[in-house]
């Protein structure tokens, strides 16, 4: 496979420049779009007779792939940089910055498959990666090129996990980060991390979206390096799980992909990198992407159902789910494209629904943080609306870890997550899912009423 030298497309007029034209803050300047990572001869196929030529043996690839994972050396432990050929972003090994990240497990939810009525059903775990969140895959790759361009520091905007992940693969590389996070709408969880990896953490009076503001203008005054989702050289980190699924899936791509939707830029990474595999060879199908956000945090629902994805009004976002509580999507137009291309929808789930899947996932022994279980919750809306039949196989992205947000999941055992009007006509679901603690006097008589009772 021959290792070309990567260009930047504009998402929205198509622009081709180099990767010292880049802005600050990504945008392309004649119309204010997006780029994404582009590799001329395959990836985008525009040139058949010239990406036939330097189209890799599948075969050939697919055995590498899997021989790399025997071996010591850092970037084949990693589940990203063990995909290097689908990603050649940097000119040498030796600028890789990596914390073995990647090679997350793909589960059966068996429970889930029972009441779902979804046969193969999967959660692909993004939350075992080593900050507990799928932050990791695309942050080792776009801190990597920072520090190959010469950076000392690096930045982002966040509800927590982007910085946890930022902080720790810049204190790794021995980088510098600077954080901002809307003040008291963050998990703590989350931010202990960025404050543990010794981030300049910064606790902005705004929401999401303002923070980011401040942060564009910070970018194009200082040289710092931004590392939201907006970077493109994140995206080509976290379309590396779509290659991970395929080859768990024994290179066959299951039928749906469900992501949870917040800044947008998962599902698009996603799409991309089963795109990509088509192209080369790697698989013979894509799967079909969708996309599920919380209804207090939803323009990309809203923007679905009136224009069909033509414009986006912004919302002021308001869900438990912190992960997905943005208004204002960066990536809206790059996730329409996929969710568009691959024949995949958007949905929406209320508060109860979250905190109900969230408790079935945990039930199947795995757990994950609030925003993944948008994607169970909106699973049974596309089963139950016919969209996703019994037969076909889906994965769901779990995008962070159980302990991400403690407190979420000890209010809703305890029974004071969700309001009455919340829980609305979801009561008996839910009180079946609840295991709050039980006190007892110490003596063994109570102990076994208890577990008697409970094997009723």
């Amino acid at each position: 496979m021959v290792n070309e030298t990567h260009q930047l497309r504009c998402t929205g007029c198509a622009r081709v420049i180099e990767q010292q034209a880049l802005r600050g803050n990504f945008r392309c300047e004649a119309c204010g779009d997006l780029y994404e990572v582009e590799y001329p001869g395959w990836s985008a196929g525009r040139n058949e007779e010239r990406s036939q030529a330097t189209r890799p043996n599948p075969n050939a690839l697919r055995w590498l792939w899997r021989e790399r994972r025997a071996s010591t050396a850092m970037e084949d432990q990693s589940g990203v940089w063990r995909f290097r050929e689908m990603l050649p972003i940097v000119k040498s090994d030796a600028s890789i910055v990596s914390l073995r990240e990647g090679n997350t497990p793909l589960y059966p939810l068996r429970r889930a498959a029972r009441s779902t009525g979804v046969e193969r059903l999967f959660a692909k775990h993004q939350g075992m990666n080593p900050t507990g969140s799928f932050k990791d895959t695309g942050m080792t790759t776009a801190l990597s090129v920072a520090s190959e361009m010469g950076f000392s520091w690096v930045a982002c905007a966040s509800t927590g996990n982007t910085s946890a992940a930022m902080a720790a693969y810049a204190a790794r590389a021995g980088m510098r980060s600077l954080v901002l996070i809307p003040e008291g709408k963050i998990a703590w969880g989350k931010l202990a991390q960025s404050l543990d990896y010794g981030a300049l953490t910064l606790q902005v009076k705004t929401d999401f979206d303002g923070c980011f503001r401040v942060l564009s203008e910070v970018v194009e005054r200082a040289p710092v390096y931004l590392l939201n989702s907006v970077n493109p050289y994140r995206l080509e980190g976290q379309k590396t799980p779509a290659m991970e699924i395929a080859e768990q899936m024994e290179w066959e791509v299951p039928d749906h992909v469900i992501v949870p939707g917040g800044n947008l830029a998962n599902s698009s990474a996603l799409g991309k990198g089963f795109l990509e595999m088509k192209r080369l060879g790697l698989t013979t199908r894509v799967p079909k992407i969708s996309v599920v956000q919380a209804e207090g945090a939803n323009p990309l629902y809203c923007s679905m159902v009136k224009t069909g994805g033509k414009t986006l009004e912004p919302v002021a976002a308001n869900t438990r789910a912190s992960a997905i509580r943005i208004g204002n999507p960066a990536s809206w137009k790059k996730a329409v494209r996929v969710i568009q291309e691959t024949g995949g929808w958007v949905e929406q789930a209320s508060e109860a629904e979250i905190a109900l899947a969230k408790a079935e996932i945990g039930a199947e022994g795995i757990g994950c943080e609030p925003a993944s279980a948008v994607t169970l919750a909106g699973l049974k809306k596309l089963v139950r609306q016919g969209r996703i039949a019994r037969e076909e196989s889906v994965v769901l992205v779990l995008t962070g870890h159980t302990l991400k947000d403690s407190e979420y999941t000890i209010q809703y055992h305890r029974g004071k997550l969700l309001g009455e009007d919340e829980a609305a006509g979801m009561e008996a679901e839910i009180e079946a899912t609840r295991r709050n603690t039980i006190e007892l006097e110490a003596a063994a008589d109570n102990v076994l009423r208890e577990l008697e009772r409970a094997s009723r």
